[in-house]
């Protein structure tokens, strides 16, 4: 295999199983780019993206610009003489003549099976559509928004229990060695990319923080896929009695009325219709919502047994 020099644009978490591949393989990283630091915690102290920190604990060079855009941003790039550009969650928007610098281009790995949520956020709003099934795309790069050809896809599926951390991982797993595939069919002129199909197409737009709160008066089924894909960021909340409640774990249910506790057919959504020995029952637009794990601000996340002890919440409203 034809041993290639590498720059790496990396930020979040999910580049790191990807950067740790071609550190154990016969490619050479040149060099890494990554976001500016920072600030982090409650002190706001500037901090090291993920990617920057393992950079620094091999010895490799990085640099952090704002931007790409002008000739002096992309100094040190050039100055690396990459043969290819690889890029996992880097967060910024590269222009064409990032994508023009190495001989062979750029090429990313994206957590969906494109043309399929193109955009930031596909695994999320994989999870929130329902979807069954999801993967990893290794794509050339292009300058448009995750429009590139495909190299190569692999896939998984989505299980009833995933949540947006467990899927996270698995696509970041699963994109690494994808990848040192990938890198190798291109080495070898023996993997060309394939133009993206034009049916299909979904958007992945970046989560926004307001859409975590639960509106009630959904199905119990799509509230449990908002719970599940906001599990670890932003985490879906309501309200109880004026505080913010967080719930980190929930199950939808489809019971027979008169089945779900002490409360009248009809009660509203967001009441809570019993207290069970796992879970706080809630009634929803459609079927019930099982809470079983929930957090009250300045507190850590408890199951929903401990946060119901001696408390009467039967009747409670949430909302």
């Amino acid at each position: 295999m034809t041993a290639l020099r590498i720059a790496f644009a990396g930020t979040a978490e999910f580049a790191l199983p990807a950067l740790h591949a071609l550190l154990g393989s016969k490619h050479t990283v040149v060099g890494v780019l990554t976001r500016p630091d920072r600030p982090k915690g409650r002190g706001r102290q500037l901090a090291a993206s993920p990617v920057k920190a393992v950079a620094q604990a091999h010895g490799l060079p990085i640099s952090q610009p704002a931007t790409l855009n002008s000739e002096s941003d992309r100094a040190e790039l050039a100055a690396w003489r990459p043969d290819l550009l690889v890029v996992v969650a880097y967060g910024l928007i590269l222009p064409r003549a990032v994508l023009e610098l190495p001989p062979l281009g750029g090429v990313n790995i994206h957590a969906s099976l494109l043309p399929r949520w193109r955009g930031a956020a596909p695994i999320q709003r994989a999870i929130l559509a329902g979807d069954t099934q999801t993967g990893v795309t290794i794509m050339l790069m292009d300058a448009g928004l995750d429009t590139g050809s495909i190299v190569l896809q692999r896939r998984t599926p989505i299980a009833p229990t995933d949540t947006g951390g467990s899927l996270h991982e698995r696509l970041a797993q699963l994109g690494a060695p994808a990848l040192l595939e990938a890198l190798e069919g291109r080495a070898a002129g023996t993997l060309a990319g394939r133009p993206q199909p034009s049916e299909g197409v979904t958007y992945a737009a970046k989560i926004d923080k307001g859409e975590a709160l639960i509106d009630w008066t959904r199905d119990a089924i799509e509230i449990e896929r908002q719970v599940r894909a906001f599990n670890p960021w932003p985490v879906a909340e309501t309200r109880l009695e004026g505080e913010q409640l967080r719930v980190f774990a929930a199950r939808a249910e489809v019971l027979p009325d008169g089945s779900a506790g002490s409360e009248p057919m009809h009660s509203q959504s967001g009441t809570i219709t019993a207290v069970r020995e796992d879970s706080l029952l809630v009634r929803c637009g459609q079927g019930y919502l099982a809470l079983q794990q929930v957090q009250r601000p300045g507190r850590r996340p408890v199951a929903a047994r401990d946060f119901a002890h001696g408390r009467a919440l039967t009747g409670c409203r949430l909302g």
